[in-house]
């Protein structure tokens, strides 16, 4: 099916570009979300009268967007979740847990802006993409922590210490040659 395309549409192409995307696509998604017009004679008229509107109105969010994103770029938001020993999450982080926590830091951030290609199932620091734009995006740190605290000691890029680590540092007895644990007899 051929279309229209409203606004720059990331891997199709820039506005105004007739394309062809499968039927599926151009019906649940791009035409329900006015981001494009199927490609008839009329509607190819009715963009051309409206090019410039449309460039401008694009122009202008484009704008909004970048000033946002200086202030956005390089944000560190901390979400606090229950995990094991071994840092895995008994849950996982979302695009909404994380759209959630910008939003709490001051940014209007919406759950489809978040580009998240799976959930996240670690501790740890880990940067995402925020899509403002088709044309503009930023770079946010999402630090998953157990606890408030451990959220502050990963931000300063330490590691964090948990109580399986502390018994090896103290000293655990060695395994023997047989891959066994010692025995007190």
């Amino acid at each position: 099916m051929e279309v229209i395309l409203l606004e720059r549409v990331g891997k199709l192409g820039q506005m105004g570009d007739v394309v062809n995307v499968k039927p599926g696509y151009a019906r649940n998604y791009l035409l329900p979300q006015k981001k494009a017009l199927r490609a008839t004679k009329e509607n190819q008229t009715y963009f051309e009268g409206r090019r410039a509107q449309l460039e401008a109105q694009n122009l202008e969010r484009r704008g909004e967007a970048a000033s946002v994103a200086k202030k956005l770029d390089g944000l560190s938001v901390v979400v606090i979740r229950q995990a094991s020993e071994t840092d895995q999450l008994y849950g996982s982080v979302s695009a909404r847990d994380i759209a959630d926590a910008v939003t709490a830091a001051g940014f209007s951030v919406e759950r489809r802006q978040i580009s998240l290609d799976k959930p996240i199932k670690t501790v740890g620091l880990h940067p995402l993409r925020v899509v403002l734009h088709p044309e503009v995006s930023v770079t946010v740190t999402v630090n998953v922590a157990r606890s408030p605290e451990e959220g502050e000691v990963q931000a300063r890029g330490e590691r964090v210490q948990t109580a399986g680590d502390e018994e090896e540092e103290a000293g655990a007895p060695e395994p023997t040659e047989g891959g066994e644990e010692p025995s007190e007899r």
